[in-house]
């Protein structure tokens, strides 16, 4: 009996070091949770996730090095296949930001010659989340796959619609318990705000962007969601509209933001992130999707004189061009 009880209290001892010693990020066996920070480029490329002379992007270097303070594998890449069928199960969740059709090569401008996702593994993706993967978008992580609402706009829970020039504007904290994000407060910031359409209705608001005070007729709107978690089967998925420019990136504030969002989708920290934008953000019919899977028919806001140009002469894709060269 005491052979048993000082082997028991051994393991305990055992069990405790080992427990105090692991790292955020790592499991009981030290490995550290692996992330993808896809930042591919087939629509408009940010400076942010820009790559000069070979070198990592500027958004890159500071979510790798967040990633290795906080006990967490973090790869960059532009690589699409990285997400086939046969290697994504290496990743326990993925960060987003890219844009365009991203099952086509990058303009050749950009240097990218990393090849671009597959249409499998755009499925594989999917089917990863729902089964239970976390996904996060950044900043320009809900410009990709926009034509008609596409699976991924599904599951992400909220599309690009257009933004206005950069500018001050404050953000209005919903989710003032959301595990990280406790404590922060409504803040300032310069920033080039994403203004979002097709939004899902069963998305759970935490970050609301305030319209009042702002220019631009992509803001002439009530306030609308700005960050958000929602469920997809069994994955967690998050969002925030903060990440276009380099300083933006240094602001401690998305860091905070970002790494709330991280341990969540990762499944180490708990959230009740039942839907709520009807209670704190109600939108516009045509900023909303359709339940059931069918983009509505009017998502545009009061037509500009370009946009009745554009609807005569049939010109749509020119003005999404011309929306994609302002960012």
């Amino acid at each position: 009996m005491k052979g048993f009880t000082s082997r028991w209290a051994a393991r305990m001892l055992a069990a405790l070091v080992l427990f105090a010693v692991c790292a955020p990020g790592q499991c009981a066996e030290g490995a550290k949770k692996k992330i993808l920070y896809f930042t591919k480029s087939q629509g408009f490329q940010h400076s942010a996730v820009a790559r000069k002379d070979g070198q990592p992007a500027y958004s890159e270097k500071v979510l790798a090095e967040l990633g290795k303070k906080h006990g967490y594998e973090i790869v960059c890449s532009k690589d699409g296949s990285l997400l086939n069928p046969d290697k994504i199960g290496q990743w326990d969740a993925f960060i987003f930001y890219a844009t365009g059709d991203l099952t086509k090569p990058a303009p050749e401008k950009y240097g990218d010659k990393e090849p671009p996702m597959t249409p499998e593994g755009k499925q594989a993706l999917l089917d990863a989340i729902k089964n239970g993967k976390g996904f996060m978008g950044v900043h320009a992580g809900n410009d990709a796959f926009r034509e008609g609402y596409d699976p991924f706009i599904q599951m992400l829970g909220g599309e690009f619609h257009s933004h206005g020039a950069q500018q001050k504007s404050w953000s209005r904290i919903v989710d003032k318990k959301f595990p990280g994000l406790e404590g922060l407060e409504d803040f300032e910031m310069m920033e080039e705000w994403y203004a979002p359409t097709d939004i899902n209705p069963d998305i759970h608001v935490i970050i609301l962007q305030d319209t009042k005070g702002m220019t631009g007729k992509q803001y002439e709107r009530p306030p609308y969601p700005a960050t958000w978690a929602r469920m997809h089967g069994k994955g967690r998925v998050f969002y925030t509209s903060l990440g276009h420019r380099e300083d933006v990136w240094d602001n401690p504030i998305t860091h905070q933001v970002i790494l709330a969002g991280l341990k969540w989708i990762l499944g180490e920290t708990q959230a009740d992130v039942s839907p709520n934008l009807q209670q704190v953000a109600p939108q516009p019919e045509q900023f909303m999707a359709a339940v059931g899977g069918a983009a509505p028919a009017a998502k545009e806001p009061a037509a500009t004189p370009a946009k009745d140009e554009a609807k005569k002469t049939g010109a749509k894709k020119t003005v999404r061009k011309k929306t994609e060269a302002k960012k």
